[in-house]
């Protein structure tokens, strides 16, 4: 079995998540006391979201950069980046170690396109839902057409990532609020929606919406645990 290099705290509520979902596959996988072998480096999130809200990329790629190596270091065989809005550093992270990035939007991608959708939704964090480096990486590694909510939308599921999910809160009246965003994705042509923050699946699950949801924590974990024990 390989050793994974989770970089995690980003934030802790679905790092915790990434932990159960892999020791949970591995167990399945491979049956009697199995577990995961993996190495954790888990930041202050407090740190990382100022450097993302003031847009000081540089010094979040020098973070985690340093994250990577320290887990490269410690004998990881590769990097599981435990949050979907940092893949925006992918590269840099992906430069500075020898060591491959199992990257959140491949895994998502190969998923879809098992379930034979082109057209998804995607929510996220505003950087995830604006930004080129997810819907670009979708499009032009794997040919899919993804969509994101209006404006004053894309601003509540921000929102609600930030000052809920991430603190661990769980609202009904935020559940509400992204069953009707995603009801609106559907209406505009979504067969599937991806659920591209790692806190997003603590809040809504599959039977909220009348298509596929693809929880990139659960997908990517999956897919740690898959080249984890794969044959050399």
């Amino acid at each position: 079995m390989k050793t994974m290099g989770l970089i995690g705290g980003m934030s802790w509520e679905s790092s915790i998540e990434y932990y159960r979902i892999i020791n949970e596959a591995t167990q399945r996988k491979l049956g009697g006391l199995h577990s995961a072998k993996l190495i954790l480096y888990s930041v202050d999130f407090a740190e990382v979201e100022v450097l993302q809200r003031q847009g000081r990329w540089i010094e979040a790629a020098d973070l985690m950069r340093e994250a990577a190596k320290s887990v490269e270091r410690a004998g990881a065989d590769f990097v599981v980046l435990c949050t979907n809005t940092m893949h925006k550093l992918a590269a840099e992270i992906q430069s500075s170690v020898r060591i491959p990035l199992l990257h959140i939007a491949d895994a998502t991608a190969q998923k879809i396109h098992a379930r034979g959708l082109h057209k998804v939704g995607l929510l996220g964090t505003r950087f995830t839902m604006e930004q080129d480096f997810y819907k670009g990486r979708l499009m032009q590694h794997h040919g899919l057409d993804a969509i994101v909510p209006s404006e004053d939308e894309r601003e509540i599921v921000h929102q609600i990532i930030y000052e809920e999910l991430c603190r661990g809160i769980v609202s009904p009246a935020s559940r509400e609020q992204y069953i009707s965003i995603m009801t609106h994705l559907i209406q505009a042509g979504a067969e599937g929606i991806i659920l591209g923050c790692t806190e997003i699946e603590l809040l809504v699950k599959q039977g909220d919406v009348s298509v596929p949801l693809f929880p990139t924590t659960r997908i990517h974990a999956e897919a740690a645990v898959e080249m984890a024990i794969a044959v050399f």
